[in-house]
C-alpha cells in the first residue's frame, strides 16, 4: 500500500570527455586546442577521450548495449564509428535472436511472466490476489492526503471530472481491505497487480504508465512487523531474481517515513507500517505491513539494461527488444 517514489538515476557511466555532438576528426584549432590535430587534442597535445555520439548513444541504450559498451570512451573518431558500425550489427543480431526465442520457447515477455512469478510466490504464501478498478474517485485521493496542494497532485491523469487513472493501488486496496478485516479472520493478507498512470519526467528509471505489485499484510501483531515486512521482501526479490539488494529507511509524500528495497543503486520498492494517521479514513486501527514494487524497473535492474521502456507495455518494443531492427 504505498507508492514507489522517485529514484536517484544510475550513476553515469563513465566522464564523458568530450561531448556526444558530432564533430569532424578536423576543424579550425578553437581556444585550448592545438592547431593541426582533431578537436579532441586539446593545447598541450595530449588526447580527450571521444565518446559515443547522441545518437550513437541512444541507438545503443534502445538495443539494451548496457553501462559497459555505452561507457566506452576512443582515441579517435573514427575508431569510435567503426565500433559503432560493428556493435550495432551485433546488438541488432542478438534482439533478433531474442524475438525468436519469445516466438518458440517463453511465449510470453518478461513483464508476463514476472507477473506470473510473483503470483504464484504470494498466492503460495498465503496472500489472496485482488482485482480494482483502473479509475479513482477524487474522494478516494483525498482520503489519501492527495489534494490539489499535494506533490503528487499534477501528476495525475484526469479522465472525466471527479475520476483520474489511479496513480496508485493503495486506496482501492484501503477500501476493500475495511471490509475484509470484518468478514475474515486477522490477519488478512492480499496483493493486487496492476497499471497505474502517472504524468512522470522521462528518464531512465519513469514511466507515464507503470505495472504496481502492492501487497499488505493487516491485523498481525504489532512487534513482528519488521520481520514480515523483511520476509515478505525477500519473497518478491527472489520471485523476480534479484537476491542482492538493501532495505533503506525514506521519507515519503504519503507515509512519512517509508523503507526502501534498493537493487543495482535503483530503489524498486517501498514499504511502510501501521497503524498510520491515514488509516483513521477507512476506520481500520490494527497492525499493518505494506509493499509497494515497480516491476519494470526491478526487470530493467534484473535485466542490466539502461532503458525502462523497453521492458514496458509499447507499440515500439517487445520483450526488451526495439522493433526497428
Amino acid at each position: 500500500m504505498v507508492l514507489i517514489l522517485r529514484p536517484a538515476p544510475f550513476p553515469a557511466p563513465l566522464a564523458r570527455g568530450v561531448d556526444r555532438k558530432d564533430h569532424a576528426d578536423s576543424k579550425p584549432a578553437q581556444p585550448g586546442e592545438t592547431p593541426g590535430l582533431p578537436a579532441n587534442y586539446p593545447r598541450g597535445g595530449v588526447p580527450l577521450p571521444v565518446t559515443w555520439t547522441e545518437t550513437q548513444y541512444q541507438r545503443l541504450i534502445e538495443l539494451n548495449a548496457g553501462d559497459e559498451i555505452c561507457g566506452r570512451s576512443f582515441p579517435a573518431r573514427a575508431e569510435r564509428d567503426r565500433a559503432f558500425l560493428r556493435l550495432e550489427k551485433e546488438l541488432r543480431a542478438a534482439a533478433r535472436e531474442r524475438l525468436e526465442r519469445l516466438r518458440k520457447d517463453y511465449r510470453r515477455p518478461l513483464l508476463c511472466r514476472m507477473i506470473s512469478r510473483l503470483t504464484e510466490a504470494l498466492t503460495g504464501s498465503g496472500f489472496v490476489e485482488v482485482s480494482t478498478p483502473l479509475l479513482l474517485s477524487r474522494g478516494l485521493l483525498e482520503k489519501m492526503s492527495i489534494t490539489e496542494d499535494h506533490p503528487l497532485y499534477k501528476q495525475i491523469y484526469w479522465v472525466d471530472g471527479g475520476k483520474c487513472l489511479r496513480p496508485m493501488l493503495a486506496p482501492n486496496l484501503y477500501y476493500l481491505l475495511a471490509d475484509l478485516l470484518r468478514i475474515w479472520e486477522h490477519p488478512v493478507r492480499i496483493f493486487e497487480i496492476g497499471s497505474c498512470f502517472r504524468k512522470e519526467s522521462q528518464g531512465a528509471h519513469h514511466l507515464s504508465e507503470f505495472t504496481m505489485l502492492n501487497l499488505v499484510e493487516m491485523g498481525l501483531p504489532l512487534e513482528q512487523r519488521r520481520a514480515r515486512l523483511a520476509r515478505y521482501a525477500a519473497l518478491v526479490m527472489e520471485a523476480a531474481g534479484l537476491e542482492d539488494y538493501r532495505l533503506v529507511a525514506k521519507g515519503s509524500e504519503v507515509y512519512g517515513e517509508t523503507i526502501d528495497i534498493v537493487a543495482g543503486g535503483v530503489e524498486l520498492g517501498s514499504a511502510a507500517l501501521g497503524p498510520h494517521p491515514l488509516d483513521e479514513n477507512w476506520g481500520i486501527t490494527v497492525p499493518w505491513v505494506g509493499i509497494g514494487f515497480g516491476l519494470e524497473r526491478m526487470i530493467q535492474v534484473a535485466q542490466k539494461s539502461g532503458s525502462i521502456s523497453s521492458f514496458a507495455r509499447s507499440l515500439s518494443y517487445l520483450d526488451g527488444v526495439r522493433l526497428n531492427i
